[in-house]
Order: C-alpha cells, then sequence, then structure tokens
C-alpha cells in the first residue's frame, strides 16, 4: 500500500512539474481586425484558362499586393505590405480556392498564412464575395514561433482588378 500511495504522490508531483515548468513560456492570445482598401490593393499577377467544359469554367494563378501607407495594424511591429498568392477554380466567379499569405514588418519579419476560399457570386452583381480561413502557419525573425488562425472576408472583381479585405487574426505569441 505504501509504494502505491508513494507511486502516486510521485506522479501528481510530476504532473504538476510539468505544467508549471513552461509558465515562463506562456502564450498570449491577441486578435487583430483590419480592413485593406481597394486603392491600397493591386493584383501584381494573374493567369486566367477556360477549362473548356461549361461555359465561364476557369483556373486562376493569382498574386496581390497590399500595402498599409496610414493606420498600419501592428503584430510586434507594424504591418507594411502583404502578399496573397493562390490557384481557384471558379465558375461564373464562384468556387473555392487555396491561397498563402506573406505579412512582412517594417522590420523585416513575417508571418506567413495558408487559406481555403469559397467565392460566391450573385448573377445580379459585379463583385465576388469570398470567405477565407486557414492556420498561420509559421514566421520569421519575432514572429518565428507565431501561431494561430486568419480569417478574411474579400470583395472582389478579378476583371477589373478591384479587390478589398477585411482580415481577423487570432494569434498566440510566446512571451
Amino acid at each position: 500500500m505504501m509504494r502505491v500511495t508513494n507511486l502516486i504522490l510521485t506522479t501528481i508531483a510530476l504532473l504538476c512539474l510539468a505544467v508549471a515548468l513552461p509558465a515562463n513560456d506562456v502564450l498570449a492570445q491577441e486578435r487583430l481586425v483590419f480592413k485593406v482598401a481597394a486603392e491600397n490593393t493591386q493584383y501584381a499577377q494573374q493567369y486566367t484558362i477556360d477549362v473548356g467544359d461549361v461555359s465561364g469554367h476557369q483556373v486562376r494563378l493569382f498574386e496581390i499586393r497590399r500595402t498599409y501607407p496610414s493606420n498600419a495594424p501592428v503584430i510586434n511591429g507594424k504591418i507594411v505590405e502583404s502578399w496573397t498568392r493562390g490557384i481557384s477554380d471558379y465558375t461564373n466567379n464562384n468556387g473555392e480556392a487555396i491561397s498563402y499569405g506573406v505579412y512582412v514588418l517594417e522590420n523585416g519579419d513575417k508571418f506567413f498564412t495558408r487559406g481555403s476560399l469559397v467565392s460566391v457570386q450573385n448573377p445580379e452583381a459585379s463583385n465576388l464575395t469570398a470567405t477565407t480561413v486557414g492556420p498561420i502557419t509559421g514566421g520569421t525573425g519575432r514572429l518565428a514561433r507565431i501561431n494561430g488562425m486568419a480569417r478574411t472576408l474579400t470583395t472582389a472583381n478579378p476583371e477589373t482588378g478591384m479587390n478589398e479585405v477585411q482580415v481577423d487574426l487570432q494569434y498566440w505569441l510566446p512571451q
């Protein structure tokens, strides 16, 4: 009986120690929501190919650059630009896409996102609405250990080059 009691007390002590050890590496959860207007967004490149099976079905490779000239969002420094690169599979601007984001801070640090996107265009509307969600996949410099989720809500018209986005980042940084 004494052995079992000692084993239980040792196990409890080890569990308490395991929980207490990472205390100086606590994660601070933050949330940042910001918008990027169409005038600060530009399609750097896009290539569209008609699939040919039904009218309006296209695959597209795209690259979007966003700048933050005023009211720049801050994560351990100001974000000065971001890039979104992706591949879409739309029929009349309805469909899905995969995107990859790179956010660049003024000191050169970066963090990266990956998202799955669903795009919907009402037949009467000229713009599409896209919702993206996915993980923050890593970073560099002071953001090397960033973790979290990125969500975006985009209004766009790939034909005219109009694109504006609201970004919602929920992230954790080790202290």
